[in-house]
């Protein structure tokens, strides 16, 4: 009678200990991760991604390709702007951020991507998770999970992210980004996640990516035509008050100037974006970082001033006293908020 019992634990810790040996470790699964990345000479991926981190949701599509020698494109698509798509560009020669609908790029010498936590890009995934030796692993039935600490460099309200990639295939599924009471703020959802070294050199290069984005843009106004957008303000101003603002008429529209001071003085411009003609397109060098916005606008931050387009207005927040990630609290409460 008693060898029932016995030979049933037998077999539970039999069964258990086969389970285990299948199951993948934190370890198993990094190096895999680590093989994949390094063995792949390229891929392509689509991603949705919404964020909350600004006044309104905001929500867009993303297209994504990688190149091994360090070549990216990533074009992000926001519906509500009117205005068309936004292109991050990496190559031989620097990295852009391109508003073709505009004719307008930024050229920075920086280290992008490599310098902040990415969470529409694989390689950045694998970084953050390596970087993290307290980084959390769990596995579900279809997932590896990873819960690690993230590295915004101009945004310290998001210290935390959950990665989680397919068992099978070990491509990334979904990220999500957390705030410090572990709110979601940011979710990307990826799709098509596939290998692909099919690249041409021009894939990567500005001017064709130029030309073939604003043939895709919609007119919406004639070249002379003045688009009057709303004035808005920043809801965040961190302790200062609207002091000053006058008002210029341009070419194009009007330029508002908006002064504000308090415990920390900064200049805000909004003026109507100019279209500018292919003939004098040219990309503006920036000494700093692209930095993406809340609103879903990608835009340029150094130092002292940050400027990005957004729908039918372009803007420059300028100040002594804001550091970066100020001037990007203050420029991602401008979104949907006016003063009549």
């Amino acid at each position: 009678m008693r060898r029932f019992p016995i030979l049933l634990f037998v077999i539970m810790a039999l069964t258990l200990f086969l389970t285990a040996c299948g199951e993948q470790s934190k370890e198993d699964v990094v190096q895999k991760l680590e093989e994949q990345q390094s063995e792949m000479k390229g891929y392509k991926t689509d991603a949705s991604m919404t964020m909350k981190t600004g006044k309104e949701e905001q929500k867009y599509h993303i297209q994504i390709s990688h190149k091994k020698d360090d070549f990216y494109r990533v074009e992000l698509e926001n519906d509500k702007d009117e205005k068309g798509s936004q292109i991050i560009l990496k190559n031989d020669t620097g990295v852009f951020v391109l508003t073709p609908a505009l004719n307008k790029s930024f050229k920075f010498q920086s280290e992008w991507p490599e310098n902040t936590s990415q969470p529409y890009l694989f390689n950045s995934l694998v970084k953050d998770i390596k970087a993290d030796d307290q980084s959390e692993f769990n596995a579900t039935e279809n997932h590896y999970v990873f819960k690690t600490k993230t590295n915004y460099q101009n945004n310290q309200a998001l210290p935390f992210q959950e990665i989680y990639f397919d068992k099978k295939s070990y491509a990334p599924v979904m990220v999500k980004v957390f705030d410090q009471d572990m709110t979601a703020l940011v979710e990307v959802q990826f799709s098509n996640f596939a290998a692909n070294d099919s690249f041409k050199k021009e894939d990567f290069d500005v001017d064709e990516n130029m030309a073939m984005s604003s043939s895709d843009v919609p007119v919406t106004a004639e070249p002379e035509e003045k688009i009057e957008a709303e004035v808005l303000y920043p809801e965040e101003t961190l302790g200062a008050s609207l002091w000053d603002k006058q008002e210029v008429e341009t070419e194009t529209g009007s330029r508002v100037i908006m002064t504000y001071k308090g415990e920390k003085d900064f200049t805000l411009i909004q003026e109507t974006a100019k279209t500018e003609p292919a003939s004098a397109r040219q990309s503006v060098e920036v000494n700093g970082e692209p930095v993406q916005l809340s609103n879903g606008a990608m835009g340029a931050i150094t130092e002292k001033k940050l400027e990005w387009n957004d729908q039918a207005s372009t803007y420059h927040l300028a100040s002594d006293e804001l550091t970066a990630e100020e001037m990007v609290v203050v420029a991602n409460s401008i979104s949907g908020y006016s003063e009549k």
